[in-house]
C-alpha cells in the first residue's frame, strides 16, 4: 500500500539553493510524494525556479501557494493547516538544505509502526555543510529520550527533520495556524511529546544542514553555543517563550494525557511561586533538558526566576 507524503516547502528569497534542495526531492528512494510550496513573498528568482520544476514535475506534484508573510513559524503552520492538502503523512523542509536519498523512506518505515490514531512525530539529526556544500560536522547527539517533559524546556530536532502523521496534524489544526510560538518546530515538539504521542528521534542524519548568513536559526553546535544557549536561560529569553507556548497550548490542554497534563499543571502553578517553592516545585514537574550543561542552567533559571 503506497504511503504519500506532503512536503511542505517554505519558501523566501531562497533562488540561490532551492533547486539542489529540490533535485534531493525527486532523487528520493521513497517515490510517493507531493510537494506544497508557500511562498512569502520572495523579490528573487525563487518563484522562476518553482515555475521552472513545476512544468518539468507536472501541476499535480508541485503546489505553489502564497505565504502570510508573517515570518518562518507562521508560513510553516499555514502550510500545515491548510485543509487542501491531504496526505498520509507531512515532512517539513526549508529551502537550502539538501536531503539524503533514504530520508522519507526512513521516517515513513518508522511511522507505519505507529497506529494511525496515534500522533507520531520522526525527526533526525544532521549533517552540517558551508555556503559551498562543504562538510563541517553534525548536530548535537541527543542521547535522553524525547519527551513533554523535555519538550517543555528544549527542543530536540529541527523542522527540517520532521515527519509526521494525520493524528500528530490534526492535534496542530486544532491549536490552530495563528498560535504565537518561539518556533514551528518546537512547538510540533511540544504537541506531539504533550498529546500521547510518539516521537521517534533519529541518531542517523537525514539531511545536509546548510550553515550560511541568511540562516535564521543555525545549528547550535559546539560548547561556545551551548554556554550561549544557557545565557538566554538567565537573560529570560526561556520564560518568555514558556509564556507564550502556555498561551498557544490553551486549545489543546483537554488533548494533553494523564501524565502530560499532570506535569504541565506542576510546571505552570511552579512558575508562579516564591523562590522555595518555585524551585521545588519545577524539580517535581520532571522537566530535563539532554545535557548536564543544560540541567544545570535549568536550576539557576528556577532560581532566578527565569524559566
Amino acid at each position: 500500500m503506497s504511503q504519500n507524503v506532503a512536503i511542505l516547502l517554505c519558501t523566501y528569497q531562497g533562488g540561490q539553493y532551492l533547486a539542489e534542495q529540490l533535485d534531493s526531492f525527486a532523487s528520493q528512494s521513497h517515490r510517493e510524494w507531493s510537494v506544497w510550496v508557500s511562498d512569502d513573498g520572495s523579490q528573487d528568482n525563487t518563484q522562476e525556479v518553482l515555475k521552472s520544476y513545476q512544468q518539468a514535475w507536472g501541476p499535480e506534484r508541485l503546489f505553489v501557494r502564497a505565504g502570510p508573510r508573517k515570518g518562518f513559524a507562521a508560513n510553516f503552520l499555514s502550510l500545515v493547516c491548510r485543509d487542501e492538502i491531504a496526505a498520509d503523512y507531512y515532512a517539513m523542509s526549508d529551502q537550502d538544505d539538501i536531503w539524503h536519498a533514504d530520508k522519507l523512506e526512513r521516517a515513513v518505515r518508522w511511522l507505519k509502526t505507529v497506529p494511525a490514531d496515534v500522533p507520531a512525530l520522526y525527526c533526525t539529526r544532521t549533517e552540517l555543510v558551508d555556503e559551498a556544500g562543504g562538510k563541517l560536522g553534525y548536530s548535537p547527539l541527543f542521547t535522553r529520550p524525547p519527551s513533554f517533559k523535555n519538550a517543555l524546556v528544549q527542543n530536540v530536532a529541527g523542522g527540517n527533520t520532521m515527519v509526521f502523521n494525520n493524528a500528530a496534524r490534526g492535534l496542530l489544526k486544532s491549536a490552530g495556524a495563528d498560535v504565537k510560538v518561539a518556533a514551528h518546530d518546537w512547538w510540533v515538539y511540544i504537541v506531539v511529546s504533550g498529546c500521547g504521542g510518539q516521537v521517534f528521534y533519529d541518531p542517523i542524519p537525514s539531511l545536509l544542514y546548510r550553515q550560511h548568513a541568511e540562516n535564521l536559526i543555525g545549528a547550535n553546535t559546539g560548547f561556545g553555543a551551548r554556554l550561549q544557549r544557557i545565557g538566554k536561560l538567565f537573560k529570560g529569553h526561556l520564560k518568555a517563550w514558556t509564556d507564550q507556548h502556555i498561551v498557544a497550548m490553551r486549545p489543546i490542554i483537554s488533548s494533553l494525557s494523564h501524565d502530560s497534563s499532570s506535569t504541565f499543571e506542576r510546571f505552570t502553578l511552579a512558575r508562579q511561586r516564591s523562590l522555595i517553592p518555585r524551585v521545588f516545585g519545577i524539580w517535581r514537574s520532571g522537566i530535563y533538558r539532554q545535557t548536564p550543561l543544560g540541567n544545570l542552567g535549568l536550576l539557576i533559571a528556577a532560581i532566578l526566576n527565569r524559566i
